[in-house]
């Protein structure tokens, strides 16, 4: 178990690189439009939302290098693209050049929510899976801390601090590429492409105990030669599809990314001044990595659906007092309390499960596939909300708006009471049964 925890941990740090970069962004922002003169439109369409359009293009895609070239191998090549895309941006004389290597650090990580998942879902143990495939989202949450403490810490660094602030995620990329060569391959990729000594290898530095036959045995069940054709939009994969499609959407029709990104805002909208504001968004980063640890924990003990519930419940009561606060002009501390009550809901909700679960619903073959179908749902959406999020509280104001996302969590606990499998402590292949005869 050992073992697997540190190969788990090291092929999630790639979430960590995500969050970092995601985050390390915001503190360049004022000075990149300054230095280059750019127009509003111009900086936040191209100079800081390159990286975001380099995710949706990586998750999009992203399945393919995962399936054809491994997990493995595509965790290689995750962790050099962030390595170019730190030194690249950091070195940039014009925002063109900027935003090419920005975009490049974006293809980075819509690529790592497929193969970091989809590795670390098939070398776990079933009663473990959960709790290991939950590090990556762990591990962005630390990214996003991490990055705006050395955003802080950098601030005095000089005329060129925004240099050293994106430049410095080349020494974890650097230090996250090297590692992951110390991995094994995933044996269930490996009995895809039939290389079954390699196969059997690894899964003897697994579980020295396990029979390669049984996992092949489990692998088989159900599948055929006509199978080698097949992709996840042929109709016996529906239930698993539209499972996917709905976790993602709800993921993000909660107004997490519109929240996250614009946190600052929201608080300054309900009358805190810039200082509380600003304190109420580190708040809000604490709050997200200590519940996100509980859901770590919690993931393979209440299973899935527990922890979804307490999500979904969590967030209609809080986005409804957080809009009932903006309504009825509540002033003072309510509105980041009610928030502070949301990311608690969503990290132990939703930020803990939509990995693990996108990851163990698809077959072994079409499962990259899947993650790719599950992840650029995601990540589209989160292109589009936030980008929204500055029009719609001019025009129909912030109370609505979270009224909105409120009554879009109802939509999601009825999701979870008539939809939603339990997968905890299953295998991925006994799961490959039970969800496909839904």
């Amino acid at each position: 178990m050992n073992k697997i925890f540190l190969w788990s941990i090291t092929a999630a740090l790639a979430g960590f690189l995500f969050g970092f970069d995601t985050v390390v962004i915001s503190g360049a922002d004022t000075k990149l439009q300054e230095l280059w003169h750019t127009s509003d439109v111009f900086h936040g369409s191209v100079v800081m939302a390159m990286a975001l359009w380099g995710t949706v293009i990586g998750a999009i895609f992203g399945g393919i290098p995962t399936n054809t070239i491994g997990r493995k191998k595509t965790l290689i090549w995750i962790g050099v693209l962030f390595l170019g895309s730190a030194i690249g941006s950091s070195l940039a004389n014009d925002p063109w050049t900027f935003a090419f290597f920005r975009f490049l650090g974006g293809l980075g990580i819509g690529a790592s929510t497929i193969a970091a998942p989809a590795y670390v879902s098939e070398i776990a143990p079933a009663k473990d899976r959960g709790r290991l495939v939950s590090l990556y989202q762990f591990n962005i949450v630390l990214g996003i801390l991490i990055a705006f403490l050395s955003n802080y810490l950098l601030r005095d660094a000089g005329e060129n601090a925004w240099r050293w602030m994106i430049g410095v995620m080349a020494f974890p990329a650097f230090f996250y590429t090297i590692i992951v060569f110390g991995i094994p391959e995933s044996p269930r990729w490996l009995l895809s492409k039939s290389r079954l000594d390699e196969a059997k290898t690894v899964l003897q530095k697994i579980d020295p105990s396990a029979k390669m036959e049984d996992l092949m045995l489990e692998m088989h069940v159900g599948e055929n030669e006509d199978q080698k054709g097949e992709t996840i939009f042929l109709k016996k994969y529906r239930f698993p599809l539209l499972l996917a499609f709905l976790i993602a959407v709800f993921n993000q029709f909660s107004g997490i990314n519109a929240f996250l990104y614009y946190a600052p805002r929201i608080f300054a909208e309900a009358g805190l001044e810039e200082s509380a504001a600003l304190m109420s968004s580190v708040g809000i980063g604490l709050t997200n990595l200590v519940f996100t640890l509980f859901g770590v924990f919690l993931i393979d003990v209440l299973g899935r659906k527990v922890l979804m519930y307490i999500g979904s419940v969590g967030y209609i009561i809080s986005l409804g007092l957080v809009s009932a606060a903006f309504f009825l002009k509540w002033e003072g501390m309510a509105v980041p309390i009610f928030l502070f009550m949301f990311i608690a809901s969503h990290a132990i909700g939703q930020g803990a499960v939509i990995w693990v679960f996108i990851s163990e619903i698809f077959p072994n073959h079409l499962r990259a596939g899947g993650q790719a179908f599950g992840s650029s749902t995601h990540w589209v959406l989160a292109a589009i909300i936030p980008s929204m999020i500055p029009f719609l509280f001019s025009t129909i104001g912030a109370g609505v708006v979270f009224l909105i996302f409120a009554v879009m969590m109802v939509f999601q606990l009825l999701f979870v009471i008539f939809m939603m499998p339990e997968t905890k402590g299953k295998s991925l292949e006994e799961l490959q049964e039970t969800v496909f005869k839904q």
